[in-house]
């Protein structure tokens, strides 16, 4: 398990206080340092009927704009700079540390269900096929649009040759950015953890919303979580949920992924990614109604939150914009 902060002033200490505090935290396993792409990769999509998948609910829609025709959706150069180094990265980048994302061309339409099809690469040009469990699962693929409103997470499977298939429910128009969340070993025999992105572009008209104001709540299905905390960039910070129905705490929380509650969050505007890591396990069939998380942004801004919980069989997704100073 990886130290977090468990004091509870720490969300009043100094901006000095925190810096210091920062350094007796290990690195975040997951957001790692990015390279930069020379080139724009191609992504496999290949329409099937998904399955195992995660999905927000639906969201409206306004102020259309036009994005290009066709049956081939395209992979986009990244933008920007790579990411900052260690504990601050933000996933932005195709090749880190040596493994790249190698995205396999195919076709999608918009509105059917899809399997992304990818291989992770590695120094000698050859496809990993070995990797280590994360949260209970070798590969965590995040489709998000760019506008914040379309989320899905899924667990790929992989073919003996390397080959990863991801299925996705029905998408719509717009621009999307694929993650890859998983950890493998260098040529050492270090584990590294990475994130590793691209952009994909799903051809039609695509209409887009804008990012609902920040909050302390949210409701989804009749659930009511409330966030309590005050992450600051570049500072290891603790972020609390706390889950209620009808007013009253939830203890019925069935453990999800090794946890409670997974929690993904997305910088508005150049997608940065941030997963923000839970305290402790599931160490019983129920939990809740308080979770806590061990977040490190690499920038402030505002930043949707994805928040995935389970109750009674049925996996809950919940989203909250927070404002990171």
């Amino acid at each position: 398990m990886r130290p977090v902060i468990r004091t509870a002033h720490c969300a009043r200490a100094t901006r000095k206080d925190h810096k210091q505090m920062l350094f007796s935290f290990t690195r975040s396993r997951r957001l790692v340092a990015g390279l930069g792409l020379s080139t724009a990769l191609g992504i496999g999509l290949a329409a099937c009927g998904g399955s195992g998948h995660d999905n927000m609910p639906a969201m409206s829609h306004n102020s259309p704009t036009a994005s290009p025709s066709g049956s081939a959706h395209s992979m986009e150069s990244m933008e920007g700079m790579p990411g900052m180094s260690g504990a601050a990265s933000d996933g932005l980048a195709a090749t880190a540390s040596g493994f790249s994302l190698m995205p396999q061309e195919s076709k999608l339409v918009a509105g059917q269900a899809a399997s992304v099809r990818f291989q992770i690469v590695g120094t000698n040009s050859k496809p990993v096929t070995a990797f280590e469990p994360d949260q209970t699962k070798l590969m965590h693929f995040y489709l998000i649009r760019s506008d914040l409103t379309g989320f899905q997470h899924v667990h790929p499977t992989m073919a003996k040759d390397g080959t990863w298939t991801a299925p996705l429910t029905a998408i719509k128009p717009g621009s999307y950015r694929a993650y890859t969340s998983f950890i493998t070993k260098d040529n050492a025999g270090k584990a590294v953890p990475l994130v590793l992105s691209q952009t994909i572009t799903v051809p039609g008209t695509a209409a887009t919303s804008a990012l609902p104001k920040p909050s302390t709540t949210t409701t989804i299905d009749g659930y009511t979580l409330t966030l309590s905390g005050e992450p600051m960039a570049g500072m290891a910070h603790p972020l609390t949920v706390t889950v209620s129905k009808n007013g009253k705490p939830v203890h019925d929380l069935q453990p999800y992924l090794d946890t409670y509650a997974h929690v993904t969050a997305v910088h508005k505007g150049d997608l940065a990614f941030a997963h923000l890591h839970p305290e402790g396990t599931a160490k019983t069939a129920n939990g809740g109604p308080t979770l806590s998380f061990h977040t490190e942004f690499s920038k402030k801004g505002n930043y949707r939150l994805f928040l995935q919980f389970q109750t009674g069989g049925t996996l809950h997704t919940a989203a909250i914009t927070l404002t990171v100073s």
